[in-house]
């Protein structure tokens, strides 16, 4: 049996080539869209928080909250129709503010569909000369899934922001690309 000749193998390559390419064109009808968001403050606030110290060392707590986001005229925007409200469900394993924390959010945007994410934070607290904390933190948000128009929404976010865990969050902004799969 003899190989085939360089030509055949060109033509060979060129065909998987052009076949992958009529055989996914959902795959290139889907447009990547830049997001950016940066929320005004006040807009977010904890509505219910459970806080366990865990004991091994001084100010290791975990902690179970809910996180409120009621928009005003400032408010994210997907495929041009904003987000109304939001409700985050997370946990938290911090020592002395500083740890990480995963929520599960929803998003209502204003036509009645949802947007669900993921959200994996990244806390840092810093105690001043004067007993004063201030925690700032980072975040990658996954949006999963959706209902309605954004049934097939994918995409990755990523954000930085302050909080205060008594109040909510403030100077929070974040920036990615997102995709409604057809």
């Amino acid at each position: 049996m003899s190989l085939p000749s360089r030509n055949h193998v060109l033509l060979i390559i060129a065909l998987m080539f052009v076949g992958g390419l009529l055989a996914a064109p959902d795959v290139w009808a889907q447009e990547k869209q830049k997001y950016f968001f940066k929320a005004p403050p006040g807009v977010s606030k904890y509505t219910q928080q459970q806080v366990i110290d865990v004991g091994d060392v001084p100010g290791h707590q975990l902690r179970i909250y809910e996180l409120h986001t009621k928009y005003t005229s400032e408010a994210p925007v997907y495929d041009g129709i904003k987000v109304v409200e939001a409700w985050a469900h997370g946990f938290s394993d911090y020592t002395n503010g500083s740890g990480r924390s995963v929520n599960y959010a929803t998003s209502l945007l204003e036509n009645g569909d949802k947007i669900f994410s993921t959200t994996e934070v990244l806390m840092h607290t810093v105690v001043g000369p004067d007993g004063s904390r201030k925690s700032r933190f980072n975040t990658v948000v996954t949006l999963t899934s959706g209902t309605g128009k954004f049934k097939g929404i994918h995409g990755t976010l990523r954000g930085t922001g302050a909080t205060d865990f008594k109040t909510g969050t403030s100077d929070a902004q974040a920036e990615g690309e997102y995709w409604i799969e057809k």
